[in-house]
């Protein structure tokens, strides 16, 4: 291949996976982040109340991927599955991705 089309292929993979990044976020934002805080530590009124995980820690980040995406989609604990409010399995994908770089 040529060093402009690879150049442009990489470019465009960037700007996807950049893409994804910001909608995980922006997902984690609206549904997340009250109980389990902007920057994953659970030190909010209801991350506190629920005992949620510290997502920073190594402690926190002792879940499978995909026990990860069940927990999003059914709910675990106190926390409710976010199937019903429309989280498909690909945005709990992208959500268990982006929560795995809080990790310290």
């Amino acid at each position: 291949m040529k060093p402009i089309l690879l150049s442009t292929i990489a470019a465009a993979m960037m700007l996807g996976s950049g893409a994804v990044h910001a909608a995980a976020a922006a997902l984690y934002a609206k549904n997340c982040a009250s109980c389990h805080g902007k920057d994953g530590k659970g030190q909010t009124t209801m991350g506190k109340k629920s005992k949620v995980k510290d997502y920073t820690t190594a402690e926190g980040q002792k879940w499978s991927d995909a026990d990860g995406v069940k927990a999003i989609l059914e709910g675990s604990g106190k926390m409710k599955g976010y199937k019903e409010k429309g989280i498909t399995e690909a945005d709990a994908k992208e959500l268990a991705a982006y929560i795995r770089k809080f990790k310290s």
